[in-house]
């Protein structure tokens, strides 16, 4: 299959705002990579998404330029296309071991080296055609406050699980049983392939959808942990549903979330009667923990 990368060249004050946009559209998200100058030290960043290259890539393409068109200044796409095998090549070269936390190592599924002794967890990964790493600031974030948060025998959902390594992570961590559930087939078949080859599949369940009406309502008071590593937008529209299916007790750790789209989340989150414990920041993004009170 091709894919269609899109990249537009940004700076440190209009990064989040390009990176947020650009994020809702493309496989597996946004990627960042960051340039420094070796003369004066001014850092470029170039945004980067990857696009199925099939019949509604035109009109995905016009939704993407319509919004960039609001921001306050310009916006220049370029457009290649590549085979998934390129980019995979290519993201061998950049994506290398490493430790999360206190607790984690993230090994790319294609380094064969034996690691040195250590006690952390290893999350092995293959991003496979869903163009994620896991090792955008946000999914640090949550990897941190799981192993924070997350004690032995709990039961968590993991709601836009991708590449599924938050799930791995929590299974390792000790969870009883993870229900992980993903809108793109992609990152379906992603997610269970890493779990296999991380030997958890029976802790996880991966499916294809998301907390809708009727799940909600089957998995009422179920879960001990939400984890929505999504977005800003998908935050604010399920944060009820999500407070409906954790137990009195239990924590959200909600991350995408840009300084933008910060206030909004914390907002639609209280107002789903959940109290917000902590909000930690990476960069530009920030992870959001909150509990439902008795």
């Amino acid at each position: 299959m091709q894919w269609a990368e899109l990249s537009a060249l940004t700076n440190e004050t209009t990064v989040e705002q390009v990176s947020a946009i650009l994020g809702k559209f493309g496989q597996g998200g946004a990627t960042v990579e960051e340039w420094e100058s070796e003369t004066d030290g001014r850092k470029t960043f170039i945004v980067k998404i990857y696009l199925a290259n099939k019949r509604s890539l035109k009109k995905t393409e016009s939704e993407i330029v319509s919004q960039l068109s609001n921001l306050p200044f310009k916006v220049e796409l370029a457009e290649r296309l590549i085979k998934a095998e390129d980019w995979f090549e290519s993201l061998k070269q950049h994506f290398g071991i490493q430790e999360i936390g206190e607790r984690f190592i993230v090994k790319p599924s294609w380094i064969q080296d034996r690691l040195p002794d250590s006690t952390r967890i290893i999350l092995e990964l293959d991003p496979g055609a869903a163009f994620g790493t896991g090792l955008h600031p946000t999914t640090r974030l949550c990897l941190i406050r799981l192993e924070k948060h997350l004690k032995s025998g709990m039961r968590v959902f993991d709601l836009g699980t991708g590449t599924g390594i938050l799930s791995i992570a929590a299974a390792k961590l000790g969870a009883e049983e993870v229900q992980a559930v993903d809108i793109d087939s992609v990152s379906v078949s992603a997610a269970r392939n890493n779990i296999k080859a991380n030997q958890v599949s029976d802790k996880i369940t991966v499916s294809r959808g998301t907390l809708s009406l009727a799940r909600q309502t089957a998995l009422k008071n179920s879960y001990d942990m939400v984890l929505a590593n999504i977005s800003v937008k998908i935050i604010s529209a399920l944060a009820g549903r999500i407070a409906a299916i954790l137990k009195n007790g239990g924590k959200a750790i909600c991350s995408g979330i840009n300084t933008q789209g910060l206030d909004e989340a914390l907002i639609s989150l209280a107002l789903a009667g959940l109290k917000i414990e902590a909000i930690d920041r990476d960069r530009d993004w920030y992870a959001v923990i909150a509990t439902k009170e008795n």
